[in-house]
């Protein structure tokens, strides 16, 4: 469970603030990102958050085709994360604790 702690704290956090930011906005999150895209100092954020992004979902991916899992099981989780950015990889950090934990269990009741 400790694997999971962190990860989930964070993504239960940051994600209870994105949907009260997102319930509060007065643009879609379309718009919001083009008025982001418009100026070059907040691009420049943006473009290294996605940056962040796209190194998150390799190693989500390259991580899961290590642990034997199909490549398409990551889909959900970079579709998230091309919205959201940070919640793909902390649900996925999430599920691949719990995943970790039930493994972990099974091998030991089976000794």
């Amino acid at each position: 469970m400790k694997s999971v702690a962190l990860p989930l704290i964070a993504l239960i956090a940051f994600t209870g603030y994105t949907v009260s930011v997102m319930l509060q906005a007065e643009q879609s999150l379309i718009d919001f990102g083009i008025s982001l895209m418009s100026r070059p100092d907040t691009a420049q954020v943006v473009i290294d958050l996605y940056l962040l992004a796209t190194l998150a979902g390799i190693w989500m991916y390259t991580d899961a085709r290590k642990r034997g899992q199909p490549a398409w099981s990551v889909v959900p989780y970079l579709l998230i994360t091309a919205i959201f950015v940070s919640i793909g990889p902390l649900l996925y950090l999430v599920a691949r604790g719990f995943q970790s934990r039930k493994k972990s269990d099974a091998a030991t009741q089976q000794v």
